[in-house]
């Protein structure tokens, strides 16, 4: 892309997070332009595509992690442990494909009951883990439970919770039956924490040891610190897993990852100072592109404790912050407004601005609130640090000068990037946090709104909306289930917990020698944390 279209197509991205222009707008133009084919579908374009070769070091620098990160797959927090687990250490039943599309992974096939409430998998033949022993169902049947049972902590209760029973039929086939219809199922079936992992003699699983069958065997793990993987030779997927090796180095500072990318010491970094972009742009050594999906970010206010158990408190605050502001000044126009929802742009029950108007900066109507709660001011703090997202310390202190206008005083306490996944995030009363794309309604909805889900950050308890939950999940008909969405919806908007301000775009910066496929997923930064898996050194 020319400077002269580069230019255009920021122009028309800021147009789009001000609201003076809708996505279908944007889009259109954006093909007038000819600008359409790298940002707003999510790849890259090449003039042609280079064949994939193996060979190769590659070494990456993620954020999201911490000292506390874990192979267990029931504790994964954040995208580091993402992208060495689901991205290179093991495979799930299901997979979403760069175009956004369902597709088998180690299960072949699927197939449900009328109802929604029994679903059969079919497990690939000729599958084997990293120390040689055959998938057999009985594996996949050990990795759900791993998440299930009443004393569960695992991250994917939320996810797991529906199923009622689990077990094999004979070595090739796995049957789950759910407590309640849902049409979603097979997608749930590729979250991140469930991987497959080897089965023990007493049904746990083998997680320890980082064994499963994906394109890499771990040969070290240091948590927070780095993970060094090599290439399984009997991996099962053709035309993937190209490197020899893959080191992955947990750096929270977003300088020293663009200096060790500049200097040649890193191969790829996600997460870019936003401010330095349009410079990184310019070198020729990089390729930086972006991707847009259901990323966003959250300011999670705790709903049974005080102030925030007041609707009134949570009102006022959703009212208090400029979302166009941190659109232009933290995002730098790489993303859109938020609407106190967490249904995202690729998701297809997102409600219109018909069905659900924009909130916007209103201090009247956030002082009106203040009142409803008894209140003529109100004193609170956020705690904050950049591992929650790009800029979010930032962001903390330009909304805390918008709610001074509202009679709202907000400290912002900057927290250390280490740990803050652990010590911060579901601990303190109001924090931040992100969340990366979820491919349907029900996924998120279940793992972090409804009552008593392990990542539910805002401990909201909607009564409404976990009846709507059950209804929408078993409800065929898409009509009905649209309007079910849009009122679940409707009612995170105006109750629930969470301020969701912005989306933001996936940012990438790879060396010029990776070569990258014509289609990049956006379903989660890094082709969808499978970078290790499709790309190589052209």
């Amino acid at each position: 892309m020319d400077g002269e279209l580069l230019h255009k197509f920021e122009r028309m991205k800021r147009a789009l997070a001000k609201g003076e222009l809708d996505r279908r707008g944007f889009i259109v133009a954006a093909l007038g332009a000819g600008v359409a084919g790298s940002s707003v579908f999510g790849h890259v374009k090449k003039v042609q595509a280079a064949t994939p070769k193996k060979g190769g070091r590659f070494v990456q620098a993620l954020t999201g992690g911490g000292s506390g990160d874990t192979l267990d797959p029931a504790q994964i927090l954040d995208s580091y442990m993402i992208n060495v687990s689901s991205g290179m250490l093991r495979n799930n039943l299901t997979e979403i494909a760069p175009d956004g599309q369902l597709v088998g992974e180690l299960a072949t096939s699927w197939e449900a009951s009328p109802d929604a409430m029994t679903w059969t998998f079919k497990i690939r033949p000729g599958v084997e883990f990293h120390n040689g022993k055959t998938l057999e169902a009985a594996d996949v049947v050990a990795s759900l439970n791993h998440h299930r049972g009443e004393n569960s902590k695992s991250a994917a209760s939320g996810i797991v919770s529906n199923i009622s029973d689990v077990k094999a039929d004979g070595k090739d086939t796995v049957v789950v039956t759910l407590s309640g219809g849902s049409a979603d199922f097979p997608f749930l079936m590729s979250d991140y924490h469930l991987g497959i992992c080897p089965a023990k003699d007493d049904g746990s699983i083998d997680w320890e040891s980082g064994v499963g069958t994906g394109g890499y065997a771990l040969t070290s793990f240091e948590p927070g610190v780095r993970t060094e993987v090599k290439r399984n030779p009997n991996y099962w997927k053709e035309g993937r897993a190209w490197f020899d090796e893959v080191e992955s180095l947990f750096v929270a500072d977003a300088n020293a990852r663009n200096t060790g990318l500049q200097t040649g010491e890193l191969h790829s970094i996600a997460n870019l100072d936003l401010n330095t972009v349009s410079l990184m742009r310019q070198v020729p050594t990089l390729k930086v592109f972006e991707t847009f999906g259901n990323k966003h970010a959250t300011l999670p206010m705790m709903c049974d404790t005080a102030p925030f158990d007041n609707p009134d408190v949570r009102l006022a605050l959703k009212y208090a912050i400029d979302r166009k502001e941190l659109v232009e000044k933290i995002l730098q126009g790489l993303g859109e407004v938020g609407n106190d929802h967490p249904i995202g742009p690729a998701n297809i029950y997102r409600a219109t601005q018909e069905e659900l108007p924009q909130r916007q900066f209103d201090p009247e109507k956030a002082k009106f609130h203040l009142k409803q709660a008894g209140l003529d001011s109100l004193s609170v703090d956020l705690h904050l640090a950049d591992t929650a997202f790009e800029g979010a310390i930032n962001a903390g202190q330009l909304y805390a000068e918008t709610a001074k206008q509202c009679g709202i005083n907000i400290n912002v306490v900057s927290e250390p990037d280490d740990g803050y996944w652990s010590n911060v995030w579901l601990a303190k009363p109001w924090c931040a946090s992100y969340w990366g794309g979820r491919p349907t309604e029900d996924w998120v909805f279940s793992q972090i709104y409804a009552s008593g889900a392990e990542w539910n950050e805002s401990k909201w308890d909607n009564a409404r909306f976990n009846e709507l939950l059950v209804m929408a999940r078993a409800e065929l008909d898409s009509t009905k289930r649209r309007e079910m969405y849009v009122e679940m919806q409707t009612i995170c908007n105006e109750d629930c917990g969470s301020i969701i301000p912005i989306f933001m775009a996936y940012t990438h910066a790879v060396s010029a020698k990776i070569g990258l496929p014509d289609q990049i997923a956006n379903n989660w930064e890094l082709d969808g944390h499978k970078n290790a898996e499709r790309w190589w050194f052209e």
